[in-house]
């Protein structure tokens, strides 16, 4: 593939939910360049974008994939990503470095939840946009119905620039609205045509939005619409390409990818109304010396800064780094500077990516999309710049995993292959996170939702050959006490040669501190000074497990007040001994309680789903704290929440919202468990240690 100047350079991303055809329109807009010979399908497992084995036999995206084309001299750079709200960091990836997002809608589904979360995201980055209205030829297909709910969800920036024409029930042709041209399908291609007589009342009808639309990008346009002036094909162009730039208009096209009926168009489409990256303007960055905000220009001769947006771990080739240029110009066979991480990375050689082929490339130009392999120490979000301009660019923010469950091993023995296949799953995936909770001795993996999770597991099995089952997180409970108790704890022993003697009188109550309270008050030398450690050590080791269920006991005051030592069997070991005796004979007198972990939980939804949300975490003994509008038709609902309720709420929050909603959750305290909960949980505790 020859090499393109950054303004011949078109980066457009495919969103919209989950089967809405993406991958599908991928193929055919590559098969409609002429970029692969041969057309493929999801169901076959054969597509360009697709061709991860677990994309292949799921038969959804799970992972962004890129594949660049050339039309009308201009290259083209597909980025596909998943619908599925559980690849959601897979998505941002794409987005990032993309200049352009065309959002698809099934004729027949309409707009879902999947087409609003794309939209959200688009506004939020401020990118272009343009929906393509695919399956039009399917049964049950309504254009007009689709329009109608777009303009109705997203207002009136969404223009129909194509209108389908059906006739005897099938998808006949499409009519330009801004040109006021009719093409008909022929085969593959299209041949111009008129407008047929029963459209072109409604033609004119959507056309008066295109002129509306086109008359308020400028004031001189503005003043001839009022004046009665017609436009120029060529002011209308560029007006509406203005429009698209600056996000106040969203074109909306149709067609069918599966028969390729304006595939063409919309390749037009692209490279007529998406911006190139140069047209995007400068690039803020931050300098890493001083932490102040620079501007890089979008050129050549610009300082080289490349983000790396995506990272795969293949157990063959190693760690491939996805790239986009975004000043300057990357070199194979160079050496340049990972500023995140202060060291010099070896660039081999550069390749550009399509699907899983790689076409090796002597260099990236700026606004252009390429990967390399073997990078030492650079990961996704980092930057690649010269050690004279150390420059950082903004990095894509993933949203926090919030479902956790415990990995348990199949097979003894593989602890270490788990780990590691799980450490390399998180350097490719930002959003899936590996924790070993050293209280529960579990390992923890967290993901965006089940979905997510699965495919984890996938990979893990046919990656890294190793299989694992997955259970609920165990709770970190702890144990305390409510009064004060005093007891006495001796341990006398006699044996042939020395005996062992310790006794001791402590009085237990409530602490102040988590820690445990260690304090001695002893008169006349009862108990002598070198054995005072070994009494707090010996406490500080029982209230590792608490006479409850145990759990570790905390805000516990322990006073040493009274003992008898001898002078020959005495030793610190028989005072560690005496001091456990009393633990366990006086932690039951002092009312023990079972103490909880609450988390302050912070969930984002709309506003229709609120009454259901606050009855949901009303039912799983949340405390409603607070609730704040947020903009948008969203409001924000605070509540503190006892964890072991939480379990699952990442999957039932979406369901309840279908899939609107999100939240985070962060510890705030412990609490005492209420006593019919608690009674549950000791009696499960004495189960498993019997």
């Amino acid at each position: 593939m020859k090499e393109y100047s950054v303004d011949k350079i078109r980066n457009v991303c495919l969103l919209g939910h989950g089967g809405a055809g993406k991958t599908t329109l991928a193929e055919a807009l590559l098969f409609g360049a002429k970029a692969i010979d041969r057309f493929g399908s999801v169901v076959n497992g054969n597509t360009v974008m697709d061709y991860d084995p677990e994309e292949v036999k799921r038969q959804i995206s799970t992972g962004t994939s890129l594949a660049p084309l050339e039309w009308k001299g201009c290259k083209i750079n597909i980025i596909d990503t998943p619908g599925y709200f559980d690849f959601i960091g897979e998505q941002r990836q794409g987005l990032r470095v993309a200049d352009g997002a065309i959002i698809l809608v099934s004729a027949k589904d309409g707009v879902e939840v999947g087409t609003e979360k794309a939209w959200q995201e688009v506004v939020e980055q401020h990118i272009p946009k343009m929906f393509f209205v695919s399956k039009i030829d399917e049964e049950h297909a309504d254009f007009f119905k689709v329009f109608d709910q777009l303009q109705q969800m997203f207002g009136k920036s969404v223009i129909a620039f194509e209108l389908p024409i059906i006739e005897s029930g099938s998808f006949a042709g499409i009519v330009d609205v801004a040109t006021m041209k009719a093409k008909r399908f022929n085969g593959k291609d299209f041949i111009d045509a008129e407008i047929p007589d029963g459209m072109a009342d409604m033609v004119e009808q959507y056309r008066e939005g295109i002129i509306e639309a086109v008359a308020e990008t400028n004031e001189d346009l503005m003043e001839k619409y009022f004046s009665g002036e017609s436009f120029s094909d060529e002011e209308i162009l560029s007006a509406l390409k203005a429009g698209v730039k600056a996000g106040e208009i969203a074109p909306v096209l149709c067609g069918s990818a599966i028969n390729q009926a304006g595939v063409k168009m919309l390749l037009d489409a692209i490279v007529d109304y998406i911006p190139s990256f140069s047209e995007r303007g400068q690039v803020t960055a931050k300098n890493k010396s001083n932490d102040e905000t620079v501007q890089l220009n979008v050129s050549n001769d610009e300082a080289l800064s490349a983000l790396v947006f995506k990272t795969i771990v293949d157990p063959f080739v190693g760690r491939v780094s996805y790239i986009k240029v975004m000043s300057g110009v990357l070199n194979s066979d160079s050496t340049v500077y990972n500023s995140k991480k202060d060291k010099n990375e070896r660039i081999a050689q550069l390749f550009l990516v399509k699907g899983k082929q790689q076409i090796n490339t002597d260099r990236l130009v700026v606004g252009d999309i390429g990967a390399v392999a073997k990078l030492m120490v650079t990961e996704t979000n980092d930057t690649l710049c010269t050690k004279e301009k150390p420059v950082i660019l903004p990095e894509i923010e993933f949203p926090q995993p919030m479902l956790s469950m415990a990995v348990v091993p199949k097979t003894k023995g593989d602890e270490e292959k788990i780990s590691s296949g799980l450490t390399k799953l998180m350097d490719e995936d930002p959003t899936f996170k590996v924790e070993l909770n050293t209280e529960t001795k579990q390992t923890l993996i967290y993901g965006i939702g089940d979905q997510h999770l699965d495919l984890i597991l996938s990979k893990l099995r046919t990656k890294f050959k190793v299989d694992v089952e997955l259970s609920a997180p165990r709770i970190a409970y702890r144990e305390t006490i409510r009064s004060s108790v005093k007891v006495q704890g001796k341990h006398k022993k006699q044996t042939g040669g020395h005996g062992q003697f310790a006794d001791v009188w402590i009085e237990f109550e409530p602490g102040p501190t988590e820690d445990l309270v260690f304090e001695e008050k002893i008169f006349g030398g009862a108990v002598p000074k070198q054995y005072f450690p070994a009494v707090e050590k010996g406490l500080r080791e029982s209230i590792q497990k608490g006479v409850l269920a145990g759990y570790p006991v905390v805000n516990l005051k322990a006073t040493l007040y009274d003992g008898k030592y001898h002078p020959v069997d005495s030793s610190e070991m028989a005072f560690k001994i005496a001091a456990n005796l009393a633990y366990r004979e006086g932690l039951p007198k002092a009312s023990p309680v079972l103490l909880e972990p609450i988390s302050r939980v912070e969930v984002l939804v709309p506003e229709n789903y609120m009454g259901d949300v606050i009855g949901d975490l009303n039912k799983r003994r949340g405390r409603i704290l607070g609730m704040n509008p947020v903009g948008n038709g969203m409001q924000q609902v605070i509540a503190e929440v006892p964890d072991a309720e939480m379990y699952k709420y990442a999957t039932d929050l979406r369901s309840i919202t279908q899939g609107r909603g999100s939240y985070t959750m962060k510890f705030e305290r412990y609490e005492e468990v209420p006593p019919n909960i608690a009674e549950k949980i000791i009696a499960e505790a004495n189960k498993e240690e019997e």
